[in-house]
This record gives structure tokens, C-alpha cells and sequence, in this order.
């Protein structure tokens, strides 16, 4: 019955369905094929995939995001990394990197931030010279980084999925995404180096304060969103609120930049981007009941322990098995598919929890900018207005990919934080 229904998923997934409805499509005919099972279960699971407070954190974390897009927030911290490194060789390919770095600190969402800086950058730099398919390949990569630094919509998901504390793992994901972003930045010193880009103006002490005040309050809220969840102040689902109040606020009162009026529209938008990843988690649910009952995590470990029982090596089949599943499905689905699979292989290894989460996540999110079904590659080539073909994306992947095995096996880099923080 599996193999039934990944064929149904994957032909239905080539012929242009939405990857929710192919799975909730295959999952349904499964569910029916099994023969001794009420069709009642699906809008059962359906319902009780949502039904979990840490997934609050998505709608609230998204509207902070959505009003952090329409209330100046995003164009801030651009002129504020503008100001730090604008004087570098390939000056707005930096700029993009670390704009992306810090507006992960807000949103928590890959696909937020790709459409917040890409709409500023990826116009500016095909202004300033930079070959759009870079450009493209460039912003959707450095979006990655916002699920990885925290706050992220993933962890809460994973968190939600496993019982691992949310908290742990926003910490865990600080040097790792610090990591790809610094590994992104080298890779543009390479390309400006080749190409001769062009510099930007330094920045004199004076601008770089007055760039650093315009940008203070937004740059404060993630202190604030992580301050109070790793005190213990507030949940994720709470600091979601928070986050979206605080962008409310300042995007209304201090910088001005929406109205009253606008706020309906916003609201709107925000359902309509929430309703994204709640369909698949909900549609997911059905084609991982069906795994889980036809025993599809067992074959899956006595596979992997069938190849080896060496962890390193473990390590690197799973990461190869994800970075393949990544080409074909959404991120998101496939946290919600293979997370409950793996989970449990992890505590057969005896790796830490927190660094196993880690690891899956980044592999994902990589899966993210691979095609042909990369969602923030859309994103970005949409903005740009160029095909996905002619995308410069692999130099990229390369570098994220490297960093994800550094990561891998140097476990400190994710849990020294943790361990000091949640001794």
C-alpha cells in the first residue's frame, strides 16, 4: 500500500497538483484501499494535525511578518546592513546576505523573508549591474537562513511533531545560520572579485549611528521574542503574539508607514499565507498516518541499519535521503512525512536530540532552493521575472551543503548554546 500510494503522489505531483492536495489525493486512496479502515479517520486526522497550541505560533508569526513587510521594518534593516558593509566589494549581494540574517530574527519564515528583501534587492541589484540568474540564486539561498536563526515557523512545527523544546532548538539554530550566511558572503567575494562588481560608498560613523537609530526598534524585537522565550517569560505561541503586536505598533504609531485602512488587507493577506503551510500540515497528516500504520519508519531504519550501523555514516545516508526527497516535495511536507520516520531513528543512534533536529531542518530547507520544486527559487525568479532554468543555484546549494556537514559533525556548534543557557 505504500508503494501505491508514492506512486499515486508522484505522478500526481508531476502533473502540476499542488503538493498538498497530491498528498491528501494518494493518502485518501490509501486510507480507502486498506479496506478495514473507516474513511471517518481522514477528516479525523485532518483536525487533529491542528489541533496543537505550539502551532498557534504560525498564524501570529506570519502577521508579524506581513505587517514587518508592509511597515518600513524590512526597508530599515537594509539601509541598516547598507551602512555596515555597504563598502565591500559586491557591496548589495552582502547586504542581501545579512539583511536576510537579521530579519530572521523576526519572521522565522523562509518564504516571508525571500519576498521581504528580494522585493528590495533583487530590483536594486539588476539596477546596479548584477546578472539576475546571481541575483536570484543569491536571495532565494540567503532566505534559507530565516527558519534556521529564531525565531522559526519549522522548529515550532518539529517541536510540535516530537515534544522537543522549542526553546533548545531556536538557540541550537544561532551559529548554524550564522554559518551559511558567512559562507554565502564568501562565495559573493569570489564572484565579486571575478567579476570586478562594484563597491559601495563607506558609510562614516555618523551615518552608521543614524542608520542604527532609524533601525533600532525593529532590530530589538528579536531580543525581545528570544529574550522571552529563553527566560521562560513566554511560549513560542506566546512570543508570536508578541512579535505581531510589536510590529503592529511600530509599524502604526512610530514609523507610520501603514494605516488604519490597510490593516483589513493585511489581516487578509496573513490568512491567506497562513493557509499554506496549516493545509499541508493538515493534508500531511493523512499520508503519514498511512506510513506509520503500513510500518514505513520500521523499513526505513532496518534499511539504514541494513547499510550500516555506524553513525557518521548513518548521519550521511539520511542527509543524502532528504536532499533527494527535497528535489520533489515542499519543505513543509516533508518535515511533516519524514520527521516522525526519523525521529526515532535518531534516539536508536543515541544522537542528541537537538542537534538531530538541527540537521534535518537545515537538509530541509536546503530542499527548499533545489529544483524542480524549490519554493523559494519561485519566489525569487518570480520577482526577478527570469526562468528558473537559467537560475545560477548549485554554487549555492555547494556551499550550504558544506556547511550542513560541519554542522553535522561538530555537534558543539549546535548545542553549545543550549547547554549553557538550559543547564
Amino acid at each position: 500500500m505504500i508503494f501505491f500510494m508514492f506512486f499515486v503522489f508522484v505522478i500526481l505531483l508531476f502533473s502540476g497538483m499542488p503538493v498538498a492536495f497530491a498528498m491528501a489525493i494518494s493518502g485518501t486512496l490509501a486510507v480507502v484501499g486498506l479496506g478495514d479502515v473507516s474513511p471517518l479517520l481522514i477528516p479525523q486526522r485532518m483536525f487533529m494535525s491542528l489541533n496543537s497550541f505550539p502551532l498557534l505560533a504560525i498564524p501570529f508569526f506570519i502577521l508579524a511578518g506581513q505587517l514587518m513587510n508592509t511597515g518600513g521594518i524590512t526597508y530599515r534593516i537594509v539601509e541598516f546592513s547598507k551602512a555596515l558593509i555597504g563598502h565591500m566589494s559586491g557591496s548589495l549581494a552582502h547586504v542581501s546576505v545579512v539583511s536576510n540574517i537579521i530579519m530572521a530574527g523576526f519572521s522565522g519564515s523562509a518564504t516571508a523573508d525571500a519576498v521581504a528583501i528580494g522585493s528590495v534587492m533583487i530590483p536594486a541589484m539588476k539596477k546596479d549591474g548584477y546578472p539576475p540568474e546571481f541575483t536570484v540564486g543569491l536571495n532565494a539561498s540567503a532566505a534559507c537562513i530565516g527558519p534556521i536563526i529564531p525565531p522559526s515557523l519549522v522548529m515550532v512545527v518539529y517541536g510540535a511533531i516530537t515534544g522537543l523544546s522549542i526553546g533548545k532548538m531556536f538557540l541550537g539554530g544561532f551559529i548554524p545560520g550564522l554559518a551559511i550566511g558567512i559562507g554565502l558572503m564568501v562565495l559573493v567575494v569570489f564572484y565579486a572579485r571575478k567579476n570586478n562588481w562594484p563597491r559601495g560608498k563607506k558609510s562614516t560613523i555618523f551615518e552608521i549611528i543614524t542608520a542604527f537609530r532609524k533601525a533600532f526598534l525593529a532590530l530589538l524585537a528579536p531580543v525581545i521574542i528570544l529574550g522571552g522565550i529563553i527566560t521562560g517569560i513566554m511560549t513560542a505561541t506566546e512570543a508570536g503574539v508578541i512579535a505581531a503586536v510589536y510590529a503592529l505598533v511600530i509599524s502604526l504609531f512610530v514609523y507610520k508607514e501603514i494605516t488604519f485602512k490597510q490593516i483589513p488587507k493585511i489581516l487578509v493577506d496573513s490568512a491567506i499565507n497562513t493557509a499554506v503551510p496549516v493545509v499541508i500540515i493538515s493534508c500531511a497528516s493523512i499520508f503519514g498516518w498511512v506510513l506509520a500504520r503500513e510500518g514505513f519508519a520500521s523499513a526505513v531504519s532496518n534499511f539504514i541499519f541494513g547499510v550500516t550501523t555506524n553513525v557518521y555514516i548513518s548521519y550521511l545516508l539520511i542527509i543524502c535521503i532528504l536532499l533527494i526527497v527535497g528535489l520533489f516535495v515542499e519543505g513543509m511536507a516533508a518535515l511533516i512525512i519524514f520527521v516522525p520516520v526519523l525521529f526515532p531513528i535518531g534516539n536508536q543512534l543515541g544522537l542528541d536530540p537537538i542537534h538531530f533536529a538541527l540537521v534535518i531542518m537545515i537538509t530541509i530547507m536546503i530542499g527548499t532552493i533545489t529544483p524542480p520544486v524549490g519554493l523559494q527559487l519561485y519566489v525569487a525568479s518570480s520577482i526577478a521575472k527570469i526562468p528558473i532554468s537559467k537560475v545560477i543555484i548549485w554554487p549555492f546549494v555547494i556551499i550550504m551543503v558544506t556547511v550542513l556537514l560541519i554542522v553535522t559533525y561538530i555537534p558543539s556548534l549546535v548545542t553549545y548554546l543550549p547547554s549553557i543557557v538550559f543547564k
